[in-house]
């Protein structure tokens, strides 16, 4: 029955609230079958591997995940450690060149690799996480809503979906992110995963691994909203309004090269977004003893943006890496990729926009 009640918490997004409702409209003595999964078919289609949303794709998609995110983090770990740097020490680490350039001097060049091996863990468990539970909450939401409702509030769908998503795989993140944080930012604590985990537990308990989850929730939950609902839409504006012929007719490459592009316009924005709480974050877990509010409090409004050129360049590749990296998986292992969502003929003929 329209409407559902995700349609009435849907309605409160400022993002995409369309220009009208449903109405349940029934002849008498009839009712209308329940419509699911409007944004994909459900059934096997040729030259696919598996049906979409099965167990098999769902798994192929955490492989993505795991694939799109641990590879992309680690391969940018000297810029990490370089933002990280200029956010908890801005005086020493003045710029992202000068934070290079001291961190050499005093590092060396196996310096700038500091941590890459709990970033690598750590992101890898995100990204299983993240896009595994995204396609799974996608589909969740998508078949509570019914076809037409999830077709009209495909916005408020990807944000729900992808916040769920986020909430567990930080749970995972956590502690390898606090000890990437720990290395990269307190010269002389540890220099490898081993050295550290065991002295924090030491230390501090089990406590010291999530004791920056709540900012983390803080910084990545936007973040990934952001990533996976600003893609999702510019992709579907992209083929609407860029590329020149439908996307049935476009070849795999081409296809991501528009995923690539897609993902780095959403990168940026979600840079902007979760750049306060990464600046918490990396403070929080160098500092024993602190709290998010005083860490917040401590920086400013002026310290939490310390960083965001950096954040941008990385986020932005990140991304879009990511994106096609992901997208590239499903390609190789024939995973269904339905094409940008549009109208179901049910509710063009509600709407009076077909005879």
């Amino acid at each position: 029955m329209y409407p559902t009640a995700l349609t009435q918490l849907a309605r409160a997004n400022p993002f995409s609230a369309p220009l009208f409702s449903l109405q349940e409209a029934e002849e008498p003595g009839k009712h209308a079958p329940v419509q699911k999964r409007g944004l994909a078919a459900a059934a096997v289609a040729e030259g696919d591997s598996c049906e979409f949303g099965s167990q098999k794709y769902l798994l192929l998609c955490g492989f993505g995940g795991i694939l799109s995110c641990g590879t992309t983090h680690t391969a940018v770990v000297p810029l990490d450690l370089v933002k990280c740097r200029m956010q908890v020490d801005p005086a020493k680490y003045r710029s992202i060149f000068n934070g290079f350039s001291v961190t050499i001097r005093e590092d060396g060049m196996r310096g700038l690799a500091k941590g890459w091996a709990p970033t690598f863990i750590g992101y890898s468990m995100q990204g299983l996480c993240k896009f595994g539970f995204y396609e799974v909450f996608k589909i969740l939401y998508g078949d509570l809503l019914g076809e037409e409702n999830a077709y009209l509030w495909r916005t408020s769908l990807y944000l729900a979906a992808s916040a769920s998503a986020e909430f567990f795989a930080d749970i995972a993140l956590a502690p390898m992110e606090a000890c990437k944080v720990r290395i990269q930012t307190q010269p002389g604590y540890a220099n490898t995963l081993r050295e550290c985990a065991p002295k924090m537990y030491a230390e501090e308990g089990l406590w010291a691994f999530y004791k920056g989850v709540v900012p983390l929730w803080m910084r990545q939950i936007p973040y990934t909203m952001m990533k996976f609902a600003c893609f999702e839409r510019t992709v579907e504006l992209l083929y609407k309004y860029v590329v020149p012929k439908p996307r049935s007719e476009c070849s795999k490459p081409e296809q991501l090269v528009v995923t690539f592009v897609a993902g780095y316009i959403a990168g940026v924005f979600c840079a902007i977004v979760s750049h306060p709480a990464d600046s918490v974050v990396s403070v929080l877990n160098k500092e024993k003893g602190s709290t998010a509010a005083q860490v917040l409090k401590k920086l400013g409004p002026k310290g939490v943006w310390k960083g965001l050129v950096a954040r941008i360049i990385m986020i932005g590749t990140l991304t879009a890496l990511q994106w096609f990296i992901y997208d590239s998986v499903k390609v190789y292992f024939r995973l269904p990729r339905p094409p940008p969502p549009e109208m179901p003929e049910s509710l063009k003929k509600k709407l009076g926009l077909t005879e």
